[in-house]
């Protein structure tokens, strides 16, 4: 009996894809929280939903399984455990509500037209022009990686797709054509340098558009949600406001990576011959890669309502209407098929995991969750006894410097920004409202290049070998200093003059 016991114990062991020791933790993290009685302001429902909504987080953080199973595991425990409804109808009808939401799918269907990036070549063609343009030193090489990334940030929701399946190629083609590698111990030649440039470059660029990264949607969502839709910011406001605190940061950034991880090349005319040399493999422009441009083009101007600024609001669209619209004409023009929509696997698992967590979010908020958790925090500030700006300060800071328990931005967005945004909002004069939440904005974006699990980028860059964990980390907090101060300053004063406070 024993033997088939162990038998059986080893069959699953081998066969059941998560990681036993954190689910575990996970398992005992919800049944702790079941047991727990009731707290005061919240129904027996509302905290069963919190122990769901806490132990899918925990599993994202220790990453029990992918982060998409952990987000069907949530789909099913609320549809089973009718915590939001008395049916188990109206309970899968409340599991599956996100999956309308147009905001999700701005992001899906952003990501596959993004897949034409890569299947014509015009993205690392893209990256390879601004080497062929900086490259004669290092410090050059770090700006035509930056320059290169924000270029394409306005296009590619997903910033994993961006910095690691697009720029960090072209970074590790130009660190091995100075034989910087790490096998070889002889990384520090540039390809430490190039690696944190590409990283931070990724992380800054992520705050600086609306569909520059997945979780920016939600936070335009929370925002309007925290003040009431008294402040609602568009793709073309949101771009305007980070637009000079974002280049400024983007500027800074290569100049502060040469005295955190200095090359040991400070020349690097091989540079621009290895970018000649690959433009010339690739030829001129095809055919695909017009028609990329031209649609990315279009999709621009009808993201930032240039339609609706010359003939009106009436003219004004949806950017989840764009975006289907530059969806469908890449694949009727050919430059993308239906099989290479289908196959886009990344942008079918956001479906799931980012609307399993929208639909989270969303019910705790209908529950009255974030309202009392709202209120704990205001409590906590009250106790200290702090000013309106002290306290405002010290939200921002909590909320950036938080990401650290944090594997997934869009977790921590999720599980944290609502509350921090509504009780700001609370406290701060209705003057300064608007330039503390759009502080709260940057550091959502900021706080991307803390760790090397900070966001999907980040384990992308770091696995390959050129970075410590020692200089990744305190690159990223001297990264997150400089940029919330830069934010803080440069930003306040820009929100000033377009009029936000």
């Amino acid at each position: 009996m024993f033997a088939r016991l162990r038998e059986m114990v080893l069959f699953f062991h081998k066969t059941i894809p998560f990681r036993v020791v954190p689910a575990l933790i996970a398992t005992g993290v919800l049944f702790g929280m079941l047991l727990i009685p009731t707290p005061d302001g919240l129904t027996p429902e509302a905290w069963r939903l919190v122990a769901i909504f806490a132990t899918t987080i925990v599993a994202i953080i220790l990453k029990v399984m992918p982060i998409g199973v952990m987000a069907l595991m949530a789909i099913v425990v609320v549809s089973l455990s009718q915590v939001t409804a008395d049916s188990s109808g109206a309970a899968v009808s409340d599991a599956l509500q996100s999956f309308a939401s147009p905001l999700i799918w701005l992001i899906v269907i952003a990501i596959m037209i993004s897949r034409g990036l890569k299947k014509t070549g015009l993205g690392s063609r893209i990256g390879l022009m601004f080497i062929r343009l900086l490259g004669q030193r290092t410090i050059g090489v770090g700006y035509g990686i930056a320059v290169c990334d924000l270029v394409l940030a306005p296009l590619t929701p997903s910033n994993t797709a961006r910095g690691g399946g697009v720029v960090h190629p072209i970074m590790r083609s130009i660190a091995d054509a100075f034989d910087s590698d790490p096998k070889k111990d002889t990384q520090g030649k540039i390809g430490s340098y190039l690696a944190l440039v590409n990283m931070h470059a990724n992380a800054i660029t992520s705050g600086m558009f609306v569909t520059a990264t997945a979780p920016n949607p939600l936070v335009l969502d929370y925002v309007s949600k925290a003040t009431g839709g008294n402040f609602s910011l568009s793709w073309t406001t949101w771009a305007i406001a980070m637009l000079v605190p974002g280049l400024a940061c983007l500027v800074l950034m290569p100049l502060v990576m040469m005295l955190l991880a200095p090359p040991e090349l400070k020349r690097t005319p091989h540079a621009v011959e290895f970018a000649k040399a690959e433009l010339k493999k690739k030829g001129p422009l095809s055919g695909a890669e017009r028609v990329m441009i031209a649609i990315f083009g279009l999709l621009l101007v009808l993201w930032a309502n240039v339609p609706a600024m010359i003939l009106g609001p009436a003219f004004e669209l949806s950017p989840t209407a764009v975006a289907l619209l530059g969806l469908f004409l890449i694949v009727i023009t050919g430059t993308i098929d239906w099989d290479d929509v289908l196959a886009e696997k990344s942008a079918w698992d956001t479906l799931i995991w980012f609307g399993a967590l929208v639909m989270l979010a969303s019910q705790l908020n209908e529950q009255g969750v974030i309202a009392w958790f709202s209120g704990l925090i205001q409590s906590g500030l009250d106790a200290l006894g702090l000013g309106w700006f002290a306290a405002a300060a010290l939200l921002v800071l909590l909320f950036l410097y938080s990401h650290y328990f944090f594997a997934s931005t869009t977790a921590h967005i999720t599980a944290m920004m609502l509350a921090f945004l509504t009780v700001g909002t609370a406290i701060v004069p209705p003057d300064y409202t608007e330039a503390f939440v759009l502080m709260m904005v940057a550091a959502s974006a900021i706080m991307m290049g803390l760790t090397h699990y900070a966001t999907g980028t980040s384990p992308v860059i770091f696995n390959s070998g050129y970075v410590t964990m020692g200089r990744w980390w305190t690159a990223g907090f001297v990264m997150s200093v400089i940029n919330i101060l830069i934010y803080a300053t440069l930003g306040i004063a820009w929100w000033k003059l377009l009029g936000y406070w």
